[in-house]
């Protein structure tokens, strides 16, 4: 009996491999007539109880995907384990999508609910992974789906996120207000729609408090250590150096701090330098890293919990849902060097 496939089925069911194929990966395409015949026959067959049994009783696969761009970064840790949680609770398996952000791969998992292989998804990306009707209502083209960290620029979509711009003006202020003015930025790539977020409120700050934005003091980065120490470089060759470093996430800042540290400076006396995330290990770092702290766990866990809700039939209230942030003063910040 386990050695019997899609042929052996189609052939007790009478329908063909063709149809028994839609039913297992799109039950939605297949009328209820041959969904009760192939499973009566998987029934007869033994295959219970599995998961595809279970599609064929109640049109639900019981997975739930999440496409994340990059699961080794550190930040996603938090996120992905409260996903985790959250759905073994309530039953489902979390397929998890390590896209490294590539357009392809976000499609390649997003398919899986289209082929009935899952029941929604949570997006940790900037890219709608679906092709859609931009002449239609968007909501209207989607799966059930909750969009975290990286806000889609559409007011469609259900999408948790921190308030991204206020929680880097909330950083440059305090830089600000231990006497910072020439303050550098080392910035996420300019597509993702949280960096350009954070690199508003670095600007608001500076123009708020009256001081003049330099273009030379704004590094594109990737997100990576590596990308710290390497626009931590560029920033010393100019004639006029930056007292404060503030690097878009913890990543970058801690590849910072280290080169800056090779290269004999003391952090914060000669210059300071502020993250964003509050990583496991930020604090652990020496000294100790300031960063702006996002609830992760509570992101993770928000999303799974917006997306049950969608897949138990509830109404919910598109738009962002912000959790609040924390700035985190700790050891690699200090008052700005005279002179």
């Amino acid at each position: 009996m386990a050695n019997l496939g899609i042929k052996d089925i189609a052939a007790l069911a009478k329908v063909s491999p063709a149809t028994v194929s839609r039913v297992f990966s799109a039950p939605e395409l297949v009328s209820q007539k041959t969904l009760d015949k192939v499973k009566k026959v998987v029934d007869e067959l033994g295959y219970r109880p599995n998961r595809m049994g279970a599609s064929l009783r109640t049109r639900k696969s019981g997975n739930i995907v999440a496409i994340i761009p990059d699961i080794t970064k550190p930040v996603n840790a938090g996120i992905i384990r409260a996903i985790e949680q959250g759905a073994q609770t309530a039953g489902y398996s979390v397929l998890l999508g390590d896209t490294q952000g590539l357009e392809e791969r976000e499609r390649h998992y997003a398919d899986l609910v289209s082929h009935g292989q899952a029941d929604g998804i949570l997006l940790f990306g900037s890219r709608i992974p679906f092709k859609v009707d931009e002449s239609l209502p968007l909501a209207s083209q989607l799966p059930p789906m909750v969009n975290g960290n990286e806000g889609i620029e559409s007011d469609e979509i259900v999408k948790v996120a921190v308030d991204n711009e206020a929680a880097a003006k909330a950083a440059i202020d305090y830089l600000i207000s231990i006497g910072h003015k020439r303050i550098a930025a080392i910035t996420g790539p300019d597509d993702v729609p949280s960096s350009n977020k954070r690199l508003r409120g670095y600007c608001a700050a500076l123009k708020a408090a009256g001081i003049d934005i330099d273009p030379a003091l704004q590094i594109i980065g990737d997100y990576d250590v590596k990308s710290g120490v390497k626009c931590t470089q560029r920033l010393l060759l100019l004639r006029e150096r930056p007292t404060a470093i503030f690097c878009f996430n913890d990543d970058m800042a801690i590849g910072a701090m280290q080169f800056l540290q090779q290269q004999g400076f003391k952090i914060p006396d000669d210059i300071s330098v502020m993250g964003f995330d509050d990583i496991n290990y930020a604090e652990y770092v020496s000294p100790s890293l300031t960063t702006v702290h996002q609830p992760l766990q509570e992101i993770g866990s928000a999303c799974i919990d917006l997306l049950l809700k969608q897949l138990k039939g509830e109404s919910v209230e598109p738009g962002t849902q912000y959790l609040p942030y924390t700035l985190m003063i700790r050891n690699s910040t200090g008052v700005a060097p005279k002179g």
